[in-house]
C-alpha cells in the first residue's frame, strides 16, 4: 500500500473518530481492530501496522469522495434525503423515507454519516435477524458486545444514546427486516421518543407489505405505522436534468455524448447505478 493512501485513511480515521463522544467509543464501532492500533494510527506510528490492517480500516471508515474519481451531485432526491434525516436529527423523529432502487438514497446517507456527529448508519438484509440487529446497532454506537445478553445491549444502546446531544439511526434497505426486528424497533421507538432520530429508507414495497400488515391484522403494524406517523416521505423521481449534472460533473462535456447517457437513462428509468456505468462507457470510448 503506498504512502498517499495510507494518509487518507489516517485523515478518515481521524474524521471517523471525530464523531464519537470519544475515541474508546469510535474503537469499539470498528471491527478486528484494537484501541492500541487506532491510537498508533492517529499518532503517526505506523510502522507495525499490516496492510491487512489498514485495508480493513480504511474499508470501516468510509469515504465521501470514491475512489474511482467519481464525482458526488446533489440530485433533488439527494436534498430531500438530506433534508429529511437533518430533520430526523435535529426534531429527533422518525421518517421513513420511499424511493426508487438506483435514485441514491444509499450513496447520501453515507455521506450524511461522514459528515455529522452522532449519525449510525446500518444497511439491512433478510438474513438480519433479532439479535444480529442489536449488536450491529451497538456496535455502531461504539459498545463492544462481548458478555452481553441481547437485553443488556438494549439497556446499554439506550443508555448510550439517550446521554448524546443529537443521535440518529439510519436503517437503509429496512423493508427487508424481519417481523421479529419490526417488533425490536417498536420496543427501542417507546423508549427513545423524543430522545434519538430514526430514518428507515426503502422502495415503495415497504407501502404494500405494511398495508397487508393492517389488513390483516398483523400483531405490531399497528404500532408501527403510527410510530412513522401514518405517512411515508416519497422522494421525486430522478429527471433529465438530474442525468445532465451528474454527467457534466464526471467530465462529459460533448452535447451527443451526453444525450447518449439520457436515452440510456431513461430506458431503465433513471437507475443512477445504470447512469454511472454509461458515463464510464462514453468516456471509454472516447479516450
Amino acid at each position: 500500500m503506498e504512502q498517499k493512501q495510507k494518509e487518507q485513511i489516517a485523515q478518515r480515521l481521524r474524521s471517523y473518530v471525530a464523531k464519537y463522544r470519544s475515541q474508546n467509543k469510535a474503537v469499539g464501532s470498528l471491527k478486528g481492530t484494537s484501541a492500541g492500533t487506532v491510537s498508533n494510527i492517529l499518532n503517526g506510528k505506523w510502522e507495525n501496522i499490516s496492510e491487512d490492517m489498514w485495508k480493513k480500516i480504511g474499508d470501516q471508515v468510509g469515504t465521501v469522495i470514491s475512489e474511482d474519481g467519481w464525482q458526488i451531485v446533489e440530485t433533488g432526491a439527494y436534498q430531500e434525503i438530506t433534508y429529511a434525516l437533518n430533520d430526523a436529527q435535529e426534531y429527533k423523529n422518525v421518517t421513513w423515507v420511499v424511493g426508487e432502487a438506483g435514485c441514491g438514497k444509499t450513496t447520501t446517507a453515507r455521506i450524511y454519516s461522514e459528515e455529522h456527529k452522532e449519525v449510525f448508519y446500518l444497511q439491512c438484509s433478510e438474513d438480519l435477524h433479532k439479535g444480529e440487529f442489536v449488536r450491529e446497532i451497538a456496535r455502531l454506537v461504539g459498545i463492544r458486545t462481548e458478555g452481553y445478553t441481547v437485553r443488556g445491549l438494549w439497556t446499554a444502546i439506550l443508555d448510550n444514546l439517550i446521554q448524546m446531544d443529537a443521535p440518529l439511526l439510519v436503517f437503509d434497505e429496512a423493508d427487508k427486516l424481519t417481523e421479529s426486528v419490526f417488533h425490536y424497533f417498536i420496543s427501542l421507538y417507546n423508549k427513545l421518543e423524543d430522545k434519538c432520530g430514526v430514518v428507515f429508507m426503502s422502495t415503495d414495497y415497504i407501502i404494500k407489505r405494511i398495508e397487508n400488515g393492517l389488513r390483516w391484522q398483523r400483531p405490531g403494524y399497528k404500532e408501527f405505522y403510527s410510530r412513522i406517523g401514518r405517512k411515508y416521505f416519497e422522494l421525486e423521481d430522478t429527471t433529465v436534468n438530474d442525468v445532465y449534472a451528474i454527467c457534466t460533473a464526471n467530465g462529459l462535456i460533448d452535447r451527443k455524448d451526453i444525450d447518449e447517457v439520457i436515452r440510456d437513462a431513461e430506458s431503465c428509468d433513471f437507475d443512477l447505478r445504470r447512469v454511472k456505468k454509461s458515463i464510464h462507457r462514453v468516456k471509454r470510448s472516447k479516450a
